[in-house]
């Protein structure tokens, strides 16, 4: 079912400038870790709570005419979490797909940390909900452009046979911003006077100022620098660099070849994919894996796992400090994940970490539905067990649709619809963030317990379909990824014989 492809291999090494340069572009992934701890971590925050929304607060604080599953059901606290995500689907759509295509990687990371330093200093310094949803509106261009252009840059730099590794390295580096967002939460939140959760948002921009100023003595990527039409010496020799030897004659061949391809006159990247029967596998997996990602459920964790835990009963601090505890898991997973995908497949831990997730799901579904009701607590034994699930949970997702949303769709486009398809990658990712941020509240108060069979669902589709439908990319150069599809069993009869052929 692999459909696994032939192609050549580049010699090279993994050399400390291009580890340095991955390592500094991955701080795009730290700012999106830091905001999705954060947003989640505040909006449990009482004093935040209290001035900002008022009656989630109230009904926090023991109505007892409101069920468990809906004292946080408010449209503006879901769209104070949301609103990043919808400033940054337009910016994806709209803006930063054409800034890094036709300026390059780094300007896109340079104006992404800029945006998001700027709405790290409206968030901490607002002094109502609008100010506040300001704030993560400019975070969201921030992400928009850092999101399209970091996985782009981390699958260029890197030396094919550890493409895998350093592409997961932007979902570590979102675990590591997780990671601080939490703990900076559980600290804060003992601030006597009130005012910690600004602190938290405030602190947003600390590695937003590594990303804009590293970024600036970053050097651009090969494939966009033959893009932009530089000196195919000055390419070589950047390769030279890059992977610390002489022949590669090879790889800079195959991106001379495929920017020839993509340089036809008349075409764009996005008119390309949208129109073009060739390209149809790498739409499906641009739409769908990053859809696919969110309706894993882990957004709802990712943000609500302190709301969550408030629900059933733990109380403030212990609800951070489990938090904290379930984001460093997932650190280590991914970290796992990282040294693994090269050796075992992208499909692989996809199938693992898929079937890993059902399972946890089904079982905080059914103890909830069996324990919680719509008023009282619960046992500490059984929230102890919910906890260990989520953590469960979490390694699943660590292996697997975590770090791959991320790495798949970044490798798979030629270099002719590589910025294109990254945008639709992160609009995808977006939009569907948008859906689960802005409804899971409302569906957990409607659904209760029952909502989590509702992802579980969902992993089970999406398991199946990476057993049919994806074909493995590991070993593969980036620029001879594209053959994979005309030997796979049902895209070589999407793409025609026509297309088959001429992909070889």
């Amino acid at each position: 079912m692999d459909g696994t492809g032939g192609g050549r291999e580049y010699g090279g090494r993994v050399t400390a400038f291009v580890a340095l340069s991955c390592v500094t572009a991955s701080m795009g992934g730290v700012i999106y870790g830091y905001d999705i701890g954060v947003a989640g971590g505040v909006s449990s925050m009482e004093p935040f709570l209290r001035e900002f929304f008022p009656d989630v607060y109230r009904r926090m604080k023991g109505d007892s005419r409101v069920s468990n599953y809906c004292k946080f059901d408010s449209q503006l606290l879901t769209l104070f979490t949301s609103s990043l995500y919808i400033s940054g689907l337009f910016t994806a759509v709209l803006l930063s797909s054409w800034v890094t295509a036709r300026c390059g990687r780094r300007p896109s990371m340079i104006v992404g940390g800029t945006a998001y330093l700027a709405g790290a200093a409206v968030s901490g310094g607002a002094v109502n909900v609008y100010m506040a949803i300001l704030g993560r509106a400019l975070l969201g261009v921030g992400l928009g452009f850092a999101n399209q252009a970091v996985p782009l840059y981390l699958s260029e730099m890197a030396p094919t046979r550890y493409r895998g590794a350093f592409s997961n390295g932007f979902q570590f580096s979102l675990c590591l911003g997780d990671l601080a967002s939490t703990i900076t939460n559980y600290g804060v939140e003992k601030i006597k006077a009130g005012w910690g959760w600004r602190l938290s948002l405030a602190l947003a921009g600390i590695p937003a100022v590594f990303l804009t100023v590293g970024s600036i003595f970053l050097p651009e990527t090969p494939n966009s620098l033959v893009r932009q039409g530089k000196d195919h010496l000055v390419v070589k020799a950047l390769l030279h660099k890059m992977r610390g030897f002489e022949a590669v004659d090879q790889e800079l061949d195959d991106i001379i070849a495929a920017n020839i391809l993509a340089t036809k006159p008349g075409d764009n990247g996005m008119h390309m994919i949208l129109s073009q029967r060739r390209y149809r596998p790498q739409l499906a997996m641009a739409i769908l894996i990053p859809s696919f990602s969110q309706l894993t459920g882990i957004s709802a964790i990712g943000f609500y796992a302190p709301v969550l835990l408030r629900s059933i009963g733990v109380g403030e601090s212990a609800s951070l400090m489990s938090t904290i505890i379930l984001v460093f898991v997932s650190s280590v997973s991914t970290l796992v994940s990282m040294f693994t995908v090269d050796r075992f497949g992208r499909r692989t831990l996809l199938l693992i970490g898929g079937i890993q997730m059902i399972i946890c799901e089904v079982l905080i579904g059914a103890i909830m539905v069996a324990k919680l009701g719509d008023e009282g607590g619960i046992s500490k034994t059984y929230a102890i067990i919910l906890i260990f699930l989520m953590g469960v949970y979490v390694v699943g997702f660590g292996l697997s649709w975590g770090p791959l949303g991320w790495l798949v769709p970044s490798e798979i486009f030629p270099l002719e619809i590589r910025s294109a398809g990254q945008s639709i990658t992160v609009a995808s990712c977006f939009a569907f963030t948008i859906c689960i941020s802005q409804f899971f509240l409302a569906m957990l108060c409607q659904m209760k317990a029952y909502l989590f069979f509702f992802f579980a669902g969902w992993i089970m589709v999406m398991t199946a379909f990476v057993y049919f439908f994806l074909p493995e990319t590991k070993g593969l150069p980036i620029e001879q990824i594209g053959k994979v599809w005309g030997k796979h069993w049902f895209w070589k009869k999407v793409l025609g014989v026509g297309e088959v052929t001429a992909s070889y």
